[in-house]
């Protein structure tokens, strides 16, 4: 302490250095200085630590911490490093305002047309005709002064059911917005980093580091803040998110220490001292640079539009970050950068146009005959002439005309659809959190519903990843158990000690159980923990073998990465020679060793010939229990012979094997169950992993992935490559068609063939339905293979920032289980869609017919804009708030998925909707037109404008209404199941809402009056429209009976996209997609927004900066380093050579050299 105690007097000498300081407070680095530090790179940042600290250790002192020990953890240091360098937090952008999610709601086309009739048909209301006999009966029937004034209501209820509209609209998107932010939040308090503080290791969440933190940096990590290294061992960073280059950038404390945040660990460990946080690190400038407000981004997008394409086709390569943001994803659905539409929102955009047209003309048809007629009838039929003054009084009818157009229109387009969607996305999101499933990306959530494959880890996802080592070959021994250390020679005891203790990453613990009885906690990488406890067991302990040789002592190591396979750790020896550790997967360690200890501790050559025996009598036999096998090697330099230490192959090699051990890790109790439910999904689980084939196949049987009698296939990557690749080592579909189908086993896989695998099946064409598949992954290599499935999984625990980066879901407790629950919600999402479907589509077409001939049958519609609007209002919110919140039921997965290709109607649904349809068009036009003569109550046809509301109309709207209600009790099934009132009661949403309904159609009926057009009906008239609507249960029942098969004429409707579309599907992959409905929309804009969208993504390279190192960035970035190796197909150059830089293992995995993404 005394030191630091001196480097600040030395630093404040004279009074007039304090003033140049004002807010180093104590520090000896003000918050410029190490600002300006930070902007500088290589050999120009080491000279100026040089120069100003002497060294890093310098630098250290200066900020008050120890290089070894870390902060001392108090909090008044920590709140006082936060005041004066600031928090490790960038501020949010603002989120809409209520005000400006209502405003965006007004912007629909069929509400603004509403609008605007409503307002000329308010001020015409006003406007009283001079001359009363002039125009004829046209403006007859005003009864009394009373009704005449009463003409304003229609246009005031017009507006007031549209503001309702509005309101809920905006109110949903509101709260969608809060449980983005909601689960933002709770993404970034999970992000955790590993500091040293006290000489302690602690986990602390990104929020909470401080400038003068030391952290532990490795393999995988996202860097949250800027720092120099201390030490670091192979420490490789891929910069791409900040420089765009993507190659992989070597750091080394003695050529390039500046780590900078935002930016991805590729390989090796080590720490750092951090030395800017927040909006003081180099992503935190750049966002500060932006502005973090909306205001900057809305001009430079209205810049953007004016930039021609041209240019941003040339600045393409630039494209290295896809900002896949919440905010901006609303904004710019249209366009914006990310995987292909979903398969349901696809189908639902189709479906949607094709409804709207329909509308649209059937809403133009009415318009045009109510004007014929009326003019006919007026001009023709009575021979009068068009008078002046009675101009109003027709534009008032021809107002009326259009309003009843308009609602017709209204009543057809489903725009309760997007919120159907929405609600049961929200919804379901909401609830897969308490199912361990953190969903990234929204609609990952039903197209998980459609999967046909899962390619799964084998390691923590089907096992429980808490390995133990159980057998081992020590000394010519096969023990089949942990041997007792008076067996071993001391020797090889010692030796074994060192290797283990010494060659594993040094953050890897074996920490005293949490509570008693409790099995220890295993610290860091779980094979290395295995290890450890190996040691412990042989009742010796690793902890002083490290603080004899800490961590900065190592001379050189080689970390494990999957090409690698294996890691080797070099120390210097008292003699001046060197010795090297090394452990791997023994088949590729066993083949560099030429010697190996006997059962005296002394060498024994080790011929090929042993190996073989060797691999024959002891690992086979280990893997074939389903152990993983590790060798441990050593090999010595003497002193004179120093090595070249860059080459890799010539160190790592004539080694000395020390032992292999044999490593269990349990399948997990549940998998084999949930596999089995998978199974009877129709959904193929198969298992990817980079253990060996007889651990890899003993393991899938234990699951039950494969089953003793199938027809199936366990291959190895390498059989696997050569399978798939022709001559020239190129991959060919065909030869991918012909293994995949078979395959349930792929072992000693690399990452890059688990992409091609990934890629293979979700391209191919040879089942009756294209392959929708997920893929679970936890490490950094899984990355390509994870951004390519339909839906990735990440592993939350034992995953790295990589993974999660790529992820469209986070499985929070690392299980297979939690998958299948992600089946069964997806599939729900995708049955309430239908249910609601179902339902809607009924209303939808009854409404419309009624609409349409009651306007030209009797030139008024039956039903009144006002009900009309109330009517889509219990159809679109309520109703896809009622049907899209239903639980999902085991019953989900006794049915196979439905694919990609799969309609969103099925035959039974559509006998559903037209039969329901038949049932109530037949009861309405009865009432419209003997309906009087069976209440015997006054004929409501052919009214006068702005008479009073009629009992018969009234007895129409209630009957419709009560009629839809219990169609919504129909809807709930839509599989022909006959009872409808299976698990009602387990959704106390959907109760709610039928009788609430119910209880305001009261209101409406009895008090509603002359805004609704409503007249009070009698006890036995209410009782009447009731047993109507009850009716509807009982027709339920009789459509059930028809069998569907005999129903060959029944189109299906609503299907994905077809298979011409398909294929510009896949020459726009990696472009941005524009889905098959928007292109019917509008095949001019096609082009205009693909170079939109180049320009737009070059913002979002910008943007990217400002997010990428943000802790609250968690959720918005998607990973920079993925999307380049996405993206690198976009490019014109020869891919490989780009990617060989991108993807570490593409040179070795993939001999072509073809590109990976």
């Amino acid at each position: 302490m005394g030191d630091m105690a001196n480097s600040s007097i030395e630093f404040h000498p004279k009074p007039q250095q304090q003033r140049d300081a004002p807010h180093a407070g104590g520090f000896g680095c003000t918050l410029a200085e190490l600002r300006a530090l930070m902007e500088l790179r290589g050999a120009e940042a080491l000279q100026k630590i040089e120069e100003a600290y002497g060294d890093v250790s310098g630098l250290c002192r200066r900020l008050r911490t120890s290089p070894t020990e870390g902060l001392a953890d108090n909090t008044n240091d920590l709140e006082k490093r936060r005041q004066i360098y600031g928090q490790n937090f960038i501020p949010p952008k603002q989120p809409k305002t209520f005000l400006q999610l209502v405003w965006e709601a007004l912007q629909d086309v069929t509400l603004i047309i509403l609008e605007v009739a409503a307002i000329v048909s308010l001020g015409l209301s006003f406007y009283a005709p001079p001359g009363e006999e002039t125009c004829g009966n046209v403006s007859g029937g005003t009864e009394d002064e009373g009704e005449a004034e009463a003409g304003w209501i229609e246009g005031a209820a017009i507006l007031l059911s549209v503001i309702c509209v509005v309101l809920v609209t905006a109110f949903n998107d509101w709260s969608k917005e809060k449980q983005f932010r909601g689960l933002q939040s709770r993404i970034e308090q999970e992000q955790k980093f590993t500091v040293i503080r006290n000489g302690q290791l602690l986990q602390v969440p990104v929020a909470a580091l401080v400038v003068g933190d030391i952290a532990q940096v490795k393999y995988g990590d996202l860097l949250p803040a800027d720092g120099v290294l201390i030490q670091a061992n192979d420490l490789k960073i891929d910069e791409s998110s900040l420089t765009g280059e993507s190659d992989h950038v070597r750091k080394s404390a003695d050529k390039d220490p500046m780590l900078l945040s935002g930016t991805h660990v590729m390989e090796g460990s080590g720490r750092m001292v951090v030395t800017a946080v927040g909006v003081n690190s180099q992503t935190g400038i750049i966002f500060t640079l932006l502005g973090a407000g909306g205001e900057e981004e809305e001009k430079k997008d209205k810049k953007a539009k004016k930039q021609d394409g041209a240019v941003a086709m040339e600045m393409q390569p630039l494209k290295s970050a896809e900002g896949g943001e919440m905010e901006e994803r609303e904004k710019k659905k249209a366009n914006a950068p990310k995987k292909e539409k979903s398969v349901l929102q696809g189908k639902l955009t189709k479906l949607a146009v094709q409804i709207g047209k329909a509308g649209l003309v059937m809403s133009a048809i009415t318009v045009i005959i109510l004007v014929l007629y009326f003019v006919i009838e007026t001009f023709v039929l009575e021979g009068r002439t068009w008078l002046a003054e009675c101009t109003p009084v027709y534009v008032q009818y021809f107002v009326k005309f259009f309003i009843i157009g308009v609602t017709v229109l209204v009543v057809a387009v489903p725009e309760g659809l997007p919120l159907a969607v929405t609600i049961s996305l929200a919804y379901s999101v909401k609830k897969m959190m308490k199912d361990n499933n953190l969903v990234r990306h929204l609609d990952a959530c039903e197209t998980m519903g459609n999967a046909t494959a899962i390619c799964s880890d084998k390691t923590g996802t089907l096992t429980t990843n808490r390995m133990t080592v159980v057998q081992s070959y020590l000394g010519d021994t096969h023990y089949k158990e942990i041997p007792a250390p008076s067996a071993l020679t001391p020797k090889i005891l010692d030796l074994l000690v060192h290797a283990i203790s010494i060659n594993s990453a040094y953050t890897t613990k074996i920490l005293p159980p949490e509570k008693e009885g409790a099995l220890p906690r295993q610290v860091g990488n779980k094979t290395e923990c295995a290890l450890l406890g190996f040691v412990l067991d042989l009742k010796r302990d690793f902890q002083p073998v490290r603080e004899q040789i800490p961590e900065d002592k190592l001379y050189k190591v080689y970390t494990f990465n999957s090409v690698r396979k294996s890691m080797s750790t070099v120390i210097r020896m008292p003699d001046g020679g060197f010795r090297l550790f090394s452990k791997g997967a023994s088949e590729i360690l066993l083949k560099k060793c030429t010697n190996i200890l006997n059962s005296n501790g002394e060498l024994r050559g080790f011929r090929p010939r042993d190996r073989d025996d060797m691999v024959r009598k002891i690992i086979e036999p280990m893997a074939c229990d389903g152990l993983r096998t590790i060798c441990i090697a050593y090999r010595d330099f003497s002193a004179g012979q120093e090595p070249d230490w860059d080459n890799e192959n010539e160190v790592v090699g004539d080694l000395t094997c020390i032992a292999v051990v044999g490593i269990e890790d349990p399948v997990r109790p549940e998998v084999p169950e949930a596999i089995r439910k998978c199974q009877r999904a129709g959904i193929t689980v198969r298992m990817v992993t980079g253990d060996n084939i007889n651990t890899a196949r003993a393991i899938a049987a234990k699951c039950g992935i494969i089953q003793p009698g199938e027809d199936f296939l366990c291959l190895e990557g390498k059989e696997f490559n050569r399978r798939i690749r022709n001559e020239k080592g190129e991959i060919e579909q065909e030869r991918l068609d012909k293994v995949w189908p078979k395959l349930r086993v792929l072992a000693r896989s690399s990452p890059t063939d688990k992409h091609t695998l990934v890629k293979g099946i979700i391209d191919s064409t040879t089942g009756e339905q294209r392959q929708v598949v997920a893929v679970t992954g936890d490490g950094t290599n899984d990355g390509p293979a994870l951004k390519k499935a339909d839906v990735g999984f990440a592993m939350g625990i034992a995953g790295t920032d990589v993974a999660k980066e790529a992820s469209d879901i986070i499985l929070t407790d690392d299980n297979f289980t939690s998958i299948v629950k992600a089946v069964m919600w997806g599939r729900n999402v995708y049955d309430s869609i239908s249910k609601f479907l179902q339902f809607q589509l009924t209303v939808n077409v009854v409404a419309v017919i009624v609409a349409f001939t009651g306007a030209c049958i009797t030139q008024d519609s039956p039903l009144k804009a006002v009900q009309m609007l109330w009517v889509n209002l219990i159809m679109d919110t309520f109703a896809s708030l009622a049907l899209a919140t239903e639980p999902p039921t085991e019953s989900l997965l006794l049915r196979k998925p439905y694919g990609r290709d799969k309609p969103l109607i099925s035959r039974t649904m559509m006998k559903n909707i037209l039969g329901h349809a038949v049932y109530q068009l037949a009861i309405i036009f009865t009432l419209l037109f003997v309906g009087e003569l069976f209440f015997d109550i006054d004929s409501g046809r052919n009214a006068p404008l702005h008479s009073p509301p009629s009992e018969h109309y009234t007895i129409i709207f209630n009957t419709f209404v009560m009629m839809q209600l219990f169609n919504e009790i129909n809807a709930r099934k839509i599989h022909g199941e006959r009872n409808v009132f299976d698990g009602i009661f387990s959704n106390p949403i959907f109760c709610t809402i039928v009788l609430g309904t119910f209880g305001i159609q009261i209101v409406i009926v009895q008090f509603g009056g002359k805004p609704f057009s409503c007249s009070p009906l009698s006890t036995e008239q209410w009782l009447w429209c009731l047993f109507v609507g009850v009716g509807e249960l009982v027709w339920g029942q009789v459509i059930a009976t028809i069998p569907t098969s005999q129903l060959k004429c029944l189109k299906e409707a609503g299907h994905g996209p077809g298979k011409d579309e398909m294929t510009d599907e896949e020459l726009a992959e990696g472009e941005e997609e524009i889905d098959h409905a928007e292109r019917e929309l509008r095949r001019g804009q096609i082009l205009w927004f693909r170079g939109l969208n180049r320009i737009q993504t070059q913002m979002e390279v910008v943007s990217t900066f400002k997010r990428s190192g943000s802790v609250q960035g968690a959720v918005r970035r998607r990973s920079s380093v993925l999307s380049q190796l996405h993206d690198v197909t976009n490019l014109s150059t020869p891919t490989h050579a780009i990617l060989s830089a991108a993807n570490p293992t593409s040179a070795a995995g993939n001999p072509g050299g073809e590109s990976v993404p």
